[in-house]
């Protein structure tokens, strides 16, 4: 073929790829200057019931020393432990990316509170839990409360408490799981110096928090060339009676003083942590009566849940971000550039245990696609998938599909939504066992 003069495309290896992420790069406007390559799968790292992460971080370096041709970037859109083996490998490569320390001090909750406690107020009352037969709350820390591990996914082994009782049965849950993360995370804690009290703690230990209460929303940004700049707020909409999401929507609907407390604090805990040439999102609580923030969580990460929602709205998913500053380059991102004013992201729910027995087919799915515009499908379940044994659930309901819709406003995409999944089947089974709180849905 014929050298057309033009400039070559750039090798991204993509840590963790899987078909919903592949789909999101390839439409980007300037996809053709790029060529994604799985470097290893989502499937392959994440559905696994322990994490071997020696093993998958050597396998990952095998590939990319036996890559035939020039690696340009390596990116990565999911938790632990794609989020931490990104900048190992970068590091190695001689490549633009966070270094670990930085993204460390984000993933482990109780180290990450520490550095949020030497610059802002805006964190609740938090301590380190034992996970002994007889557990109580760290001195300071009152009820209702979250459990959960210092290192966990999709709030999986989160709970909230009210009391003794709920706490006990929590940690007994979470003595059962922790090891599947912990044990992985505390490989990755013994690459760093962490200073005594994380080292302590180790990768194993659990955080207890006083709840809060509020509007959620999430800021999402990046650090590069020294600047840590700030691209949208979406917001989170709890279902009713429930702490699990209902749905994801961008723009926020806060007002703009919020949004800007929000974008400030998130910019010190980010200088703080010293996370450079990466993005993040940091997840609030907004208590409208009191007008009070809280921080829940930093991830050193933007959230690929979230790539839609700017793809609609703005003109382009928050991929290009972390692709631009992968190469070595200042992203910049529109704003309102997109085909619709306002996008969600669905989450469609059970909240009683089940065994898939049948899904949409490829073809129903492109059906229902193709006549609601603006709405995109994603299901997460199989047949014969019993609901309680996915992992990354977040303990009180099971989404097993996803549904992003774009519209005129919040009414125009709650139809498009109804409509789409009257032609979506789904069947379920009942089975005896422990249901997570609520009704089916």
């Amino acid at each position: 073929m014929a050298d057309t003069g033009g400039p070559v495309p750039k090798n991204v290896l993509v840590l963790g790829m899987d078909e919903h992420n592949r789909r999101v790069l390839e439409a980007m406007p300037d996809a053709a200057g790029y060529r994604f390559h799985a470097l290893l799968g989502a499937e392959e790292m994440l559905m696994q019931e322990q994490i071997p992460f020696a093993e998958l971080l050597d396998r990952a370096q095998q590939r990319v020393d036996e890559f035939d041709g020039t690696v340009d970037a390596i990116i990565g859109f999911w938790d632990f432990p794609v989020s931490t083996m990104v900048p190992i490998l970068c590091e190695r490569a001689g490549l633009p990316g966070a270094s670990l320390e930085s993204v460390v001090k984000c993933e482990h909750k109780y180290w990450s509170r520490l550095e949020q406690q030497a610059v802002i107020d805006e964190y609740p009352r938090f301590g380190l839990l034992q996970l002994t037969d007889a557990p109580e709350l760290p001195e300071g820390v009152g009820y209702p409360a979250w459990v959960k591990p210092v290192k966990s996914a999709s709030s999986e082994l989160a709970y909230r408490v009210a009391d003794g009782d709920e706490l006990a049965q929590a940690v007994a849950r979470i003595r059962a799981g922790i090891e599947r993360m912990g044990e992985p995370f505390g490989y990755v804690l013994d690459m760093l110096d962490p200073p005594p009290e994380i080292a302590q703690a180790g990768g194993d230990a659990a955080l207890a928090e006083e709840a809060v209460t509020g509007v959620q929303a999430t800021v999402e940004g990046y650090a590069f060339d020294g600047g840590i700049h700030v691209y949208g707020v979406v917001d989170s909409v709890t279902c009713p009676g429930s702490p699990s999401f209902e749905r994801y929507r961008y723009p926020s609907t806060l007002p703009d003083e919020v949004t800007d407390r929000m974008t400030e604090v998130s910019r010190r805990v980010i200088e703080r942590v010293g996370l450079t040439d990466g993005t993040f999102n940091i997840e609030f609580f907004w208590d409208r009566d009191r007008d009070t923030l809280t921080l829940l969580e930093v991830n050193p990460r933007h959230s690929q849940s979230h790539a839609e929602l700017f793809a609609d709205v703005d003109g382009l998913p928050n991929h290009h971000s972390l692709v631009q500053i992968a190469l070595g380059r200042d992203p910049g991102t529109p704003s309102r550039e997109g085909d619709y004013a306002i996008s969600a992201k669905w989450f469609v729910r059970r909240f009683t245990d089940g065994i898939v027995r049948r899904v949409p087919t490829a073809d129903e799915i492109a059906r229902a696609e193709r006549e609601v515009p603006g709405c995109s499908v994603d299901v997460a379940v199989e047949p014969g998938d019993r609901l309680s044994t996915l992992h990354d659930q977040d303990g009180y309901s099971y989404a097993y599909a996803y549904v992003h819709v774009g519209g005129a406003d919040d009414e125009d995409v709650a139809q498009r939504y109804r409509r789409c999944l009257e032609v979506l089947p789904f069947e379920f089974e009942d089975v005896d066992g422990d249901d997570v709180q609520g009704d089916a849905r």
